[in-house]
């Protein structure tokens, strides 16, 4: 699976999983604009990786790449990293929407600024570069989105209220945008990754042990390149990957329970409306 050709937008591209994601789409032909503006892990000060060290580690092994310095969480920002795609290489075909930041703390202890800070980066910064992108993947009729969710926004954890609202949120403007994208030929999945990286490495580390080169985000990177190349197959997709195992997320509905009229009945019925059994699944996205 060859990306030649293809000009792929890489956000939070500097280090851990994102440079993974640049060096590998890179080694295969793609061109790839690695965006990062090097922040430490809770985003408040300079810091990690940098954009341009890593279009130097894909130069030098002989792939093309551009570095971008702009912050996905500013409108401006986010149109100027898509700017970067067009005007050095005129088009773009995928976007890797996979910059973030972590602020964890319990919940009373999190404030408004922890709040939109996260999300600002997460969520919004992955809708307005997706949004910068659209009109030109539209135009070109075929596109690859990549979005960034986590099984801690699907599943919840303990300390990690704003960093599990804007993963949760990411797989409904997934879904959304899915059927949206397809019939301009664009398809939209997300990646929940699980990988030892700057922003986790204590938590990682305390958790798998010497296990951790396990879980490299190299790992990861196939599952991700899978979802931005022109052959992938699904649309509107959550994906889990962690240690080169891969399963899908999905919502399911069970049997719907009828005539629950009051408090009361609903209190006798919730063993039954809590059953799975037989589900209904989500089907593929369709344009609306």
């Amino acid at each position: 699976m060859e990306f030649a050709g293809d000009v792929v937008l890489v956000t939070g591209g500097g280090a851990g999983l994102g440079r993974s994601y640049a060096q590998l789409l890179a080694g295969r032909g793609a061109r790839v604009v690695v965006n990062d503006v090097s922040c430490a892990p809770d985003g408040r000060s300079a810091g990690g990786g940098t954009a341009q060290q890593v279009v130097d580690e894909i130069t030098a092994a002989g792939g093309e790449a551009v570095a971008d310095v702009h912050s996905v969480a500013d409108p401006e920002g986010a149109r100027a990293a898509v700017a970067c795609a067009l005007e050095r290489y005129g088009r773009i075909d995928a976007v890797i929407n996979n910059a973030g930041i972590v602020r964890a703390a319990e919940f009373h202890r999190l404030v408004a600024d922890d709040f939109r800070a996260v999300l600002d980066v997460h969520l919004l910064g992955s809708l307005l570069v997706t949004r910068a992108a659209w009109p030109a993947m539209a135009a070109q009729g075929y596109g690859r989105v990549v979005f960034t969710s986590s099984s801690i926004g699907l599943l919840g954890s303990p300390g990690q209220g704003a960093y599990g609202s804007a993963k949760g949120a990411l797989v409904g403007l997934t879904r959304a945008l899915a059927c949206e994208g397809v019939g301009h030929g664009i398809r939209v999945n997300a990646v929940a990754p699980m990988a030892v990286t700057r922003l986790n490495e204590a938590v990682m580390s305390s958790i798998f042990g010497d296990a951790t080169e396990q879980m490299s985000p190299d790992r990861v990177a196939p599952v991700t390149a899978y979802l931005a190349h022109r052959d992938c197959a699904v649309n509107g997709e959550v994906l889990s990957a962690a240690g080169g195992r891969v399963a899908r997320f999905a919502v399911g509905r069970g049997p719907t329970v009828a005539k629950l009229d009051s408090p009361e009945a609903m209190r006798d019925a919730i063993a039954r409306v809590r059953e799975t059994e037989p589900s209904r699944w989500w089907a593929e996205p369709r344009a609306r």
